[in-house]
């Protein structure tokens, strides 16, 4: 039996000759109610002058940053995320030719310039021209916006922790060595103090070119190696520069972390959150990114990302972000239990938008156990007119004091104080003052309140609000839009780590996203005849 030689670079010479059946123009063979088709018209509306001028130029020959759109919205469309993956199904799949019109498919590096470089610089308009888009169909109501928020992990190293309380503890002890230092190289060389109450960097930059003058004056010489006595000079000028390169590099730290706790040095823009991805479900901390997502009739109207692991302080930057971005306002707000604080509250109602937030006790409040604790300032009887609460025996809690905490964005929140003086024997005293306050002994405390009149009001008119007819069926769909637009990432999508590292190509993978899940949506509805339903029914 006769073998052929296949070990050959050209695998062409063993091909059968075969008439070519498909036609010429590719369009033909894809349906007509295909997604494709819709992704590629709807880029066309676009008015992509802003991603054009991110070029320098655009040859004729190459892939037009139109096309190169069109792709990288399939790509996520499909579920296809990586650039070396989205380079070979250009090459392979007909829908992606389809939208190259014919051009050579572009290699991995051009897709991942296309997103880090170009589509960073101008997402944020891409996704409002979206939105505004689909308002214009009628397909947004622009009424209610619901929002919620998840974690998905960075591309980093899970284990390049940088802390900031370890830093400034370290920085603390090399401060308190340099001082140290500085003070006998100035009893030692006789040199006059250049500094007041404490050490800085530039200070140690002074102090070594006194040393340094030192040296050249007296002719010392550096010696190295094994063997060789180092003069105190030198001991002294090296320790310097070691102690100035160390303090830098707490600067550098310090300066990167910002107000944040901790950041990943691979990925500086991450910040550790506890995360519930693993198997045991044991909150492992792991960088990460907070994704903030506002859904409205089923579609993606804004996002954010935030470095905050909770949710409490990313609603009015993302509101003000929208709002500035995007052609209208939404009068009503929706979310959960995440985004209660008397800041949200106030600056919704100074923006005159109806909050419809859960309660953080909403839940708990309902229980036996919540109603029968009678610790709680809920549960004792309220004097609007004396002013003072009545605990369970009998006794009142009058108002001793103001309290102000502020909030990390400086928002000042002022609490009254309301304490008891007839604590001592009580025979409630054991369920009515809980905690473990160590210092002070049982039958020295006293029963006290701190109540904040302005967050009380806020939140027992917003109770008010979501227990309506319409707050219900706003809860509903708050789950049934918010919560799932989450899941058709990370569940249908399998999107749970970026693939970028840099908030800024983060949030350009984030938008691509959005557009995608939003122009899928669009076509769901067409095909199922569902156009212009904003809100499901209950």
């Amino acid at each position: 039996m006769q073998t052929l030689n296949i070990l050959r670079q050209n695998y062409t010479l063993f091909s059968r000759p075969y008439q070519l059946k498909l036609p010429l123009e590719i369009g033909h063979v894809i349906p007509d109610d295909d997604c494709v088709r819709l992704l590629g018209q709807f880029v066309e509306e676009l008015d992509l002058s802003d991603l054009y001028s991110t070029y320098s130029r655009v040859k004729e020959n190459q892939v037009s940053p139109r096309q190169m759109l069109k792709i990288m919205l399939y790509a996520y469309h499909e579920h296809n995320y990586s650039s070396r993956g989205i380079e070979k199904s250009c090459r392979r799949d007909i829908n992606y030719m389809y939208l190259l019109e014919g051009r050579t498919s572009p290699d991995h590096a051009t897709i991942a310039r296309f997103r880090s470089i170009h589509f960073a610089q101008v997402a944020d308009k891409y996704l409002a021209m979206t939105v505004n888009y689909l308002m214009e169909l009628g397909e947004i109501s622009g009424r209610e916006i619901f929002i919620d928020g998840t974690k998905i992990e960075a591309n980093a190293n899970k284990y390049t922790f940088v802390w900031k309380k370890a830093v400034t503890k370290n920085q603390a002890k090399l401060l308190d060595k340099t001082a140290l230092l500085v003070q006998e190289c100035i009893e030692t060389y006789g040199l006059r103090e250049i500094w007041r109450g404490q050490v800085k960097e530039k200070h140690l930059g002074k102090l070594l070119k006194r040393l340094y003058k030192i040296k050249d004056e007296e002719g010392v010489e550096f010696v190295h190696g094994s063997g060789c006595r180092k003069t105190q000079l030198q001991k002294h000028i090296e320790l310097l520069e070691e102690y100035t390169e160390r303090l830098k590099e707490y600067s550098q730290k310090l300066e990167v972390l910002g107000d944040r706790n901790s950041y990943s040095k691979t990925d500086p823009d991450a910040t550790f959150m506890r995360m519930k991805e693993d198997a045991m479900l044991n909150g492992q901390l792991k960088p990460a990114y907070n994704l903030q997502l506002g859904v409205d009739s089923g579609y993606i109207s804004w996002l954010m990302l935030s470095p905050r692991p909770t949710d409490t302080n990313t609603l009015i930057p993302f509101l003000t972000g929208m709002e500035a971005t995007l052609r209208h306002k939404y009068p009503v707000v929706v979310a959960d239990a995440g985004y209660e604080s008397e800041e949200n509250y106030s600056f919704l109602e100074d923006h005159r938008i109806t909050a419809m937030i859960k309660p953080a006790n909403y839940e708990i409040s309902r229980t036996k156990k919540y109603k029968a604790d009678i610790s709680r300032k809920e549960n004792m009887p309220y004097d609007p007119d004396g002013d003072f609460y009545t605990c369970r025996n009998g006794c009142r809690l009058y108002a001793c004091g103001i309290n102000e905490r502020k909030s990390f964005s400086g928002y000042i929140c002022r609490e009254t104080v309301y304490r008891c003086r007839d604590c001592v024997g009580c025979q409630y005293k054991a369920e009515c003052i809980k905690g473990r306050n160590w210092k002070i002994p049982e039958e020295e405390r006293f029963k006290r309140l701190s109540v904040s009149r302005t967050f009380e009001r806020q939140r027992k008119e917003c109770l008010e609000r979501i227990t309506s007819e319409e707050g219900i069926k706003l809860r509903v769909n708050r789950s049934i839009q918010a919560e799932g637009a989450f899941a058709l990432w990370k569940e249908d999508g399998s999107f749970r780590q970026f693939l970028c590292r840099g908030q800024a190509n983060v949030y350009a993978e984030s938008v691509l996203m959005a557009i995608a899940q939003n122009i899928d949506n669009l076509h769901r509805r067409i095909q199922n005849g569902k156009l212009g339903m904003h809100l499901y029914e209950v």
